[in-house]
């Protein structure tokens, strides 16, 4: 899985969401209420109303795909505390602990923010 998002951003919609939905009703949540492309090769995450299950929508390259996971036991970290269709943006790591069922996503910020580029060269000069 790690392999799979390597270098790309990943975003938690911040509502719950109808997991019916297939190909074409997650496209167009990121369409339509997003702002965003599905196929800019971003990751997508869309969470049930009971936080049992899950999927993640992106482009691979050659067609849309889907990841689904459903847990036994526990729910799903709640990424609602924010505004309703609201695009909230997580680490890997924090995708990660997410799909292991950790309830600490979403309540807080667990990695540092990303540094842009001229960030780091101003870092750098100093």
């Amino acid at each position: 899985m790690i392999e799979l998002i390597a270098g790309r951003r990943v975003f938690a919609y911040a509502r719950p969401t109808d997991l019916r939905k297939g190909y074409d009703g997650l496209s167009a949540l990121v369409e339509q209420e997003l702002g965003a492309s599905p196929l800019s090769g971003d990751l997508y995450l869309f969470v049930s109303r009971n936080r049992e299950r899950a999927k993640i929508l992106y482009w691979d390259g050659s067609g849309l795909c889907i990841l689904m996971k459903r847990l036994e036991r526990g729910r799903f970290a709640s990424l609602w505390a924010r505004r309703e269709g609201e695009l909230v943006k997580l680490s890997r790591a924090e995708l990660a602990l997410f799909l292991e069922g950790s309830e600490v996503v979403g309540r807080k910020r667990l990695v540092p923010e990303e540094m842009s580029l001229r960030e780091l060269a101003i870092t750098a000069q100093m």
